[in-house]
Formats: structure tokens, sequence, C-alpha cells
């Protein structure tokens, strides 16, 4: 169980929204993709791509993501959250943000909709850094997860005022770069930044605690910390300044030193687990990690042939394979715990009460697993091939997952207190 200090846990009423919204986000982006199959295979540069990639990175990654950290924040920093206030705040902010992107996206309307939208996920990321950086403001023992933390906060932020000025520049050009590169570092910003830094720092943390894992090698995370931010920042000013060229590759072979640092930490932690037998939450984090490599091995596929296929399957690889799968798999070893200690912290050791993995459907687990890895395949398979066929068999797989997962998780959401008789 997640060793919460007393006092140090926000209350559920802050962390759940993030956990509720994100589920329902993740339902509606599967539906999306029934929808509109066909926008798969076109140029990635397309309104409902457009639309699609922003609720999953949005609405689905970042949505629960906030929730995670304000969760596993205090436990980091050993202290509470400075602000629930700004945690909601953010939250309202975030919700009405991706509401009203991904729709004028989707509608392609280039006008204040999308400008609003944009600018309200700005100030959410803002208050987001502002609660990080002030709760992380003293010396701890998870100090190097708190770095990452606070660094992929900082990166958050420069990815929203990016994407916002992508925003304006639609309805009102003013960029002397090209749109389209300025996109590219506008992802690259939110994939190396935002997510892998937050994800490197987060599950240090989580990945020992739930495999009872021992590791002496914690100075491979400031190397990670060092190379990963090294890499995005020289490609980020080598690009803007002049433009793309083969030194990209340099900076992906930094890029992928910094992450083989983190997870040579986590697989020493592994090695020398207490833990011997791996639950299929920990096996689907796993998995994720393998779709992770896979990304990184399509990105010369990417500069090298332009090719707007391999983008699409490098975005298939990260959002749908890796960052989906961190999600699905941690969701059941963090949640239930705030679930359980909102229902029952006070009556352990008093009345006989359910463990945390009661309040969820364990069984659903596996069938959950196997349809991630069946939609992930069949969806590769279909945009590789350009077979619209696939990729609409792979859209109702997708729909599925969802909808089991959504199941699952409203099934600890709605847990009412139960006394064992």
């Amino acid at each position: 169980m997640i060793n919460y200090a007393t006092g140090q846990v926000p209350p559920s009423g802050i962390i759940l929204p993030f956990y509720a919204t994100g589920t329902v986000v993740f339902f509606i982006l599967c539906l999306l993709m029934v929808w509109s199959p066909q926008s798969l295979l076109l140029h990635y540069f397309n309104p409902h791509m457009l639309a699609l990639v922003h609720t999953a990175a949005l609405g689905w990654g970042t949505m629960i993501i906030f929730g995670a950290a304000y969760q596993l924040l205090p436990v980091i920093a050993e202290h509470s959250l400075r602000s629930n206030d700004l945690a909601i705040t953010s939250y309202y902010f975030l919700l009405a943000g991706i509401i009203l992107l991904v729709w004028s996206f989707w509608t392609f309307r280039t006008d204040w909709i999308l400008i609003t939208g944009g600018s309200l996920i700005v100030a959410s990321s803002i208050l987001y850094l502002i609660n990080v950086v002030l709760t992380g403001d003293q010396p701890s023992h998870g100090r190097k997860q708190q770095y990452f933390m606070i660094s992929s906060a900082c990166w958050l932020v420069f990815t929203a005022i990016a994407g916002l000025l992508l925003a304006i520049n639609l309805g009102n050009p003013f960029f002397t770069k090209n749109h389209m590169d300025i996109l590219k570092l506008h992802a690259h910003m939110g994939l190396a930044g935002w997510f892998l830094q937050l994800i490197t720092g987060v599950s240090s943390r989580l990945v020992p605690m739930f495999l009872l894992g021992r590791s002496t090698k914690d100075r491979f995370l400031v190397f990670a910390l060092i190379l990963q931010n090294t890499a995005l920042i020289l490609f980020l000013a080598d690009v803007y300044f002049a433009g793309y060229s083969d030194r990209v590759m340099i900076y992906l072979l930094l890029m992928t030193g910094g992450i083989g640092c983190w997870l040579y930490f986590l697989y020493d932690n592994y090695k020398n687990r207490m833990r011997k037998k791996t639950d299929i939450q920990m096996r689907q984090t796993f998995a994720s990690f393998f779709c992770l490599g896979l990304g990184i091995l399509t990105l010369p596929f990417v500069h090298f042939y332009q090719s707007s296929t391999a983008t699409v399957i490098y975005g298939l690889f990260l959002f749908m394979g890796w960052i989906t799968g961190i999600i699905l798999g941690q969701t059941f070893k963090t949640l239930p715990f705030i679930v359980w200690n909102d229902h029952y912290k006070k009556l352990t050791g008093r009345k006989k009460v359910p463990l945390p993995k009661d309040l969820y459907e364990e069984k659903w687990l596996p069938y959950q697993f196997l349809l991630y890895l069946a939609a992930l395949v069949v969806m590769f398979a279909g945009i590789f091939l350009g077979n619209l066929l696939l990729v609409r068999i792979s859209t109702y797989l997708w729909l599925g997952l969802a909808l089991v997962y959504l199941m699952n998780v409203s099934k600890i959401l709605f847990h009412r207190t139960t006394i064992i008789e």
C-alpha cells in the first residue's frame, strides 16, 4: 500500500474529478476514433486528427496525470500539497480548455473559441506549475523525483504557450517560421518535456514501491534528468534557428541515453525486488515501455522519409501504446487506495473491511490488457498497410477497452462503505 503520511494527502474531492473526467474522455476519444477512422490514414495535419491528438494528450493523458501528480507529490515531497484551491481551479480551467479546443479542432474553427480554449490550457498549466514548485520547495528523500516533476511542469507551460501561439497563427498568421516546423517543436516539448519527464519522475518512485524493489543506482536518475533536458533544449534551439538537419539524430541519441538511464534504474529495482510475482498491472506498465522503445525506433523513419504514415505510427506508439498503457496499468495501483482511504482509514483495526483490490473487478484486468494489445497491433497494421477495414476494427477494439476501463473505474468511484460481517 502507498505509504501516505498523516495529513499529506489532498481530499479525495480534489483528486477524483481528474480520474473521473480522464476516464470519460478516454471513452469519448475512442468514440471519436470509431466515428472518423479514415482520419488516421490521412496526413496528420487534418481537423479530426488534431482533435484526436489533443483529446488524447490533454483530456486523457494530462487530466489523469494531474490527478496522479496531486496525489503523489505530497508523498514525494513529504508534506501537504501547497494549495488545494489551485489544484481544483486547474481542473476547471483544464476541462473548459479541452472542451473548447477539441470542438474547435473537430470543426476546424480558428476563431476566438480556439484561442480561448488554448488560453485556459495555459492558465491551468501555470497553476499546476505554481503548485508543484511551492509544494516541492523543501528538501525530502524524493528530491530527484521532485526535480523531474518541476522540470516537466515547466515544459508543460512552454508546450501550452507554444500551442496557444500556433492556435492564434492558424487564424491570424504572424509566424516568420514555417507553421508545421513550429508544430513539431510543440509536439516534442509535450512528449519529451512534459510526458517523458513526468513519467520518469513518478515511475521512479512508484515502480520500486509496488515491486518492493531496492536500488543503489539512483545516480542514473540524475543522468536521465540531465540527458533528457540537454537533448530537448539542443533540439529545440537547433531546429528553430537553423532548421531541420541530420543533427537531430544526435539529439535523439542523447535522449535515448536519458531514457536508457531511467529504464536501467527501474530494471535494477526489478532485479532486486522482494515481491517476485509481477501482477497484471505491472506487466501492462512494462508493455508500455516497450511501446516507448518502438516509438523511438520509428523516429529515424519520420526524419529521413518525411512520411506522414510514419508520423502517425510514431504518435500511435507514444499516445496509445506508451502513455495509455501506463495509465491503464497504474490506475488500479493508485486509484483504489484513494477511495479506500476515504472510506476505511478510520475503521482500520476496528472493523473488518474490504481490501483496496476488492473495490474493483480484478478479473477484468487481463481482458483489459488483451484488448489493449489487440487494439494496438491491429491499428498499427491498418495504418502501416493503409487498410481502412483494419483501422475500423481497431477503433472498435479501443472502444471495447475503454468501456471495460470505464466500468471498472466507475465501480471504484461509486463504491459505498461496506463492513464485512
